[in-house]
């Protein structure tokens, strides 16, 4: 299986701190993989060392082979930040239709990308006007509009409600059969067992990249939030 994202020797710098040390991972074409560690491990920044806005002190990030935030990958990878990025004072089929057209796509896709968020009730709603987690889903919808090939998600389940989560990780696992590359961040490890491969990072550093039954196993646990803390001890001791 071919590699979507590889990333070699990664440091990243800030202020006096190491964010990221000496970080190597990789996320395989067409599968879902799941980046999770507390907060402030550098999941972010990670992800925005993939998408090219990192600065970075050493390393090497490459994305479908060529070096992250390289042009050619603009049409290539959606990236769904933390804070929503949309307009507030455009309504959710206004934003979506600007982003598709950005993307070269059409009127009636941005609308089912709003479908498949879960926002067709809200579609004509002024984004200004919607709760926290209708404003990320709004944001997904014009993340996915021109179907890029990596999809990179930060934290793109905060704040939904059970039924919703269930619906957007069965779009991110249609996307994935469809041979799309699905990179999200979580800090809930349930969400952990839907993944084909998992990151854990902690303190800048890698504790596992593998599935998630590998890395049960390796913790001697069926229990990934058990198996986390396995691996921190294991690292520590080593």
């Amino acid at each position: 299986m071919s590699d979507a994202i590889s990333v070699v020797d990664l440091v990243v710098v800030r202020g006096k701190s190491t964010v990221l040390n000496s970080l190597s991972c990789r996320v395989p074409a067409g599968r879902i993989t799941g980046l999770l560690g507390p907060s402030g491990s550098g999941k972010t920044t990670l992800i925005r060392a993939v998408v090219g806005v990192q600065l970075v002190r050493s390393g090497t990030v490459t994305v479908l082979g060529r070096p992250a935030g390289s042009r050619e990958l603009r049409a290539k990878v959606g990236y769904m930040t933390q804070a929503p990025s949309v307009y507030p004072d455009l309504t959710v089929v206004e934003n979506a239709r600007y982003f598709a057209s950005v993307a070269g796509a059409s009127a009636a896709t941005a609308r089912a990308a709003v479908d498949q968020v879960g926002l067709s009730s809200a579609r004509d709603q002024v984004v200004g006007t919607l709760s926290g987690g209708q404003r990320s889903r709004a944001s997904l919808a014009c993340t996915i509009v021109g179907d890029p090939e990596v999809l990179v998600l930060d934290e793109p389940t905060v704040g939904q409600d059970p039924v919703l989560r269930e619906e957007l990780w069965a779009s991110f696992r249609e996307r994935a059969e469809a041979g799309n590359t699905v990179l999200v961040s979580s800090h809930v490890m349930d969400e952990a067992n839907r993944c084909d491969r998992l990151l854990l990072i902690r303190d800048g550093g890698l504790l596992a990249d593998d599935t998630p039954d590998e890395v049960k196993r390796r913790a001697g646990t069926t229990d990934l939030d058990k198996a986390f803390l396995e691996l921190i001890k294991i690292g520590s001791s080593s």
